[in-house]
């Protein structure tokens, strides 16, 4: 087995430090299911061009993590990424000037036309419900140290 992230040798801290990812909401979305049972792969980051098309997918269960599956979901949106860079479990997601989640994962679904990206929230709510609009910005906070 040559798989590092199976073989648990990499986690969070092998990434000393990562700009911070922009993104701009393309769509908004409305709708949570209970049952989606999506599969989040156990490698805990993605690496992404700038203009790479993102969904942000939420969820309120607390063992969501890579290689665990996810069932209660609501669907964020669409987001264009507008610098590249390396999106990473655990990873701060800010809108409006808030926290609004913790990236826990991803889902390969519907790869390669765009990238479930998984992120665990306090409260699971849509997109609309959040009350997100087409061009609010989006900011995925990397790592200073």
């Amino acid at each position: 087995m040559t798989d590092p992230y199976a073989r648990n040798l990499v986690d969070r801290s092998f990434y000393h430090s990562k700009i911070d990812i922009h993104t701009k909401i393309v769509v908004v979305l409305d709708g949570s299911l209970e049952n989606r049972a999506l599969n989040l792969i156990r490698p805990i980051s993605r690496a992404f061009t700038q203009g790479s098309i993102i969904e942000l997918i939420g969820t309120d269960d607390p063992n969501t993590r890579p290689g665990n599956d996810v069932n209660a979901i609501a669907y964020l949106g669409f987001v264009e990424l507008q610098n590249g860079g390396i999106l990473v479990a655990g990873d701060e997601v800010i809108w409006n000037d808030e926290v609004i989640g913790k990236i826990a994962g991803f889902d390969d679904t519907h790869m390669p036309n765009h990238q479930n990206t998984i992120l665990t929230m306090t409260t699971r709510k849509s997109g609309k419900e959040l009350g997100m609009c087409l061009g609010d910005d989006i900011i995925v906070k990397g790592i200073a140290k």
